[in-house]
């Protein structure tokens, strides 16, 4: 654990990136698979994004004496296809997939394929029973950005991102990153969390016996078969995230946001105050209107708390001139308490809204222990 914790200091460096190296990325890929001989596996890929990776992958899959069943290309429409053009064609792609790899074993989502494109969401329904994904949003998922600007900073080049999620793939001692985490999750079920951090956030809860998903790159078919929820099947590389939804009668308390953006408005010193899981007053210095705006738009999910997630993961800790958050808040430290429907995660609130929020200067307290102080993973 202290050399997890030392490592957390280390910033990702915005310098050019080198090459990136697919045979290695491939190989460390099918090595968290941990595939049996025999099982089949699929690769989801877009047109313009990592195809020098596929060759590679497929050659790896050979040499794990898996079934290759070939890389299935997204449909991306051309620049300014009206979305309704497509829906019902993407609905007929959808169904048809579901029923020609419903005994698929294994599949491999490449950068660029997402929850919007047809082939994606087919096969991600087809999850659970042994049958599982990986995937690595390294560009992003849909309309979530893989990486957030702090207040006052900047993202890195794509190609310095790139570099710095290849080190975290290649390098994260995965085996003391998922000891840390089954540590945290044997401590979430012993009392009440507290989060807190320096603009005014405080909220507590509990999490009871609900479900806690821990990201940390085992994507055995044994693994898989212990699943509880939808996204226990889906294996994100690189690893790093524990994620929970909270009883949610128990969220109670403030979240104090640093300048943030909603309804695609700049909004400053917001307050979202909570009872039983239910934001019941929004406050602001400027913006709020654009706040309610959203949240009307996302209905009664948007005034939910959808899921508190704690990154453990050193190579993605945030930088020390504390620019930018990597790969999700995947990094050890890092905070996320979200809004809207967590349905996957195994709680209580639908509808059709989530947003991430990220946190990288929180304090977490879990049953009087303290676990992160500062944004500082600091694990007892």
């Amino acid at each position: 654990m202290r050399a997890l914790l030392a490592a957390a200091s280390v910033a990702l460096s915005d310098a050019p990136s080198p090459a990136l190296d697919y045979a290695a990325l491939a190989d460390r890929i099918v090595r968290h698979a941990a595939l049996q001989p025999g099982e089949s596996v699929l690769l989801v890929t877009h047109p313009a994004t990592f195809a020098p990776l596929v060759p590679h992958l497929r050659l790896a899959l050979a040499r794990a004496g898996a079934v290759d069943l070939g890389a299935l290309q997204v449909l991306e429409p051309p620049e300014g296809t009206p979305p309704e053009a497509l829906k019902a064609a993407r609905e007929r792609t959808r169904d048809a997939l579901r029923a020609r790899f419903a005994n698929v074993d294994l599949v491999v989502m490449l950068p660029g394929a997402g929850p919007a494109h047809a082939e994606y969401a087919a096969l991600t329904s087809l999850l659970g029973e042994g049958r599982r994904a990986i995937h690595f949003h390294w560009r992003g998922s849909g309309s979530a950005a893989s990486a957030v600007a702090l207040p006052g900073g900047a993202l890195p080049a794509p190609e310095a991102m790139d570099a710095a999620y290849q080190r975290a793939v290649l390098r994260t001692d995965v085996t003391a990153v998922a000891a840390a985490q089954q540590r945290f999750e044997a401590a979430l079920r012993e009392g009440e969390i507290r989060v807190t951090t320096p603009l005014g956030t405080d909220l507590r809860f509990r999490v009871g016996d609900r479900p806690v998903n821990r990201q940390d790159g085992d994507a055995s078919r044994a693994r898989a078969r212990q699943g509880r929820i939808h996204i226990d099947y889906d294996v994100e590389i690189p690893v790093g995230v524990v994620r929970v939804a909270p009883l949610e009668e128990t969220v109670s308390g403030t979240i104090a946001f640093p300048p943030s953006t909603w309804n695609g408005q700049p909004v400053e010193g917001l307050r979202l105050a909570f009872e039983k899981g239910r934001v019941v007053s929004v406050t602001a210095a400027s913006g709020r209107e654009a706040v309610e705006a959203e949240m009307a738009r996302g209905g009664e999910a948007a005034r939910a708390f959808r899921e508190f997630a704690l990154g453990f993961n050193p190579e993605l800790a945030v930088p020390a001139d504390r620019s930018w958050i990597p790969y999700y808040g995947y990094g050890a430290g890092v905070v996320r308490l979200s809004l809207g429907d967590n349905g996957e995660l195994g709680g209580a609130v639908r509808g059709a809204y989530f947003r991430w929020n990220f946190f990288a200067d929180a304090t977490v307290t879990v049953a009087g222990r303290r676990w992160v102080e500062d944004g500082r993973l600091t694990a007892p």
